[in-house]
């Protein structure tokens, strides 16, 4: 059973307007982007508040650990797809976005395998933040103006520098970890 506090409820509905967003984009009835910009917007602003929520009030789960990044994940991702089929973002620029975020599921996946927790990098903030407002200006505005495409390029950019940045924080502290597994095993 979900331990259902309020920073698990708000996940739980970011996971829920995933399928809004997707049908009120690919629908195509008058005001769907408008209805998918607006959902997409207030799915988005539970990413921050949820997190924050749960650390202010102890309310940290396993669960909320678990759903709250695949939340993200789900939304962009379907955001993204959505766009792409819509022809108003290239193909290639979602799927470095998307490989991108399942890669370093994988990568915290291993790392949590080996005990190593590597906290969110400001970059990965900025990476998200840019994301969700690349992703919105795309939503609502058809055809994008220049600035959106810009942000969206931006958004490319510190999507890729922010898992570069992961890929080696995360080498540097397993490579730390080895090295203290090492001289404990070796004291001399």
């Amino acid at each position: 059973m979900v331990p259902l506090n309020l920073p698990n409820f708000l996940t739980l509905l970011r996971i829920l307007a995933v399928p809004v967003v997707v049908v009120a984009l690919l629908d195509g009835t008058p005001n769907g982007d408008m209805l998918a910009a607006i959902v997409f917007a207030l799915a988005a602003l539970t990413d921050g508040l949820d997190g924050y929520i749960a650390r202010s009030r102890d309310a940290v789960t396993t669960f909320g650990k678990l759903m709250d990044p695949l939340a993200d994940k789900l939304l962009i991702t379907a955001a993204l797809i959505s766009l792409v089929s819509l022809n108003r973002l290239p193909a290639w620029v979602a799927m470095v976005i998307i490989a991108r975020e399942f890669a370093i599921t994988g990568l915290r996946s291993i790392a949590a395998d080996r005990g190593v927790v590597i906290a969110a990098s400001w970059m990965g903030k900025v990476k998200t933040v840019l994301q969700i407002a690349a992703v919105f200006a795309l939503i609502i505005f058809n055809p994008a103006p220049l600035w959106a495409d810009i942000l969206v390029y931006l958004a490319l950019a510190a999507t890729v520098i922010s898992g570069f940045d992961y890929f080696f924080g995360l080498r540097k502290r397993i490579e730390e970890q080895r090295a203290k597994e090492k001289a404990h095993r070796d004291p001399a």
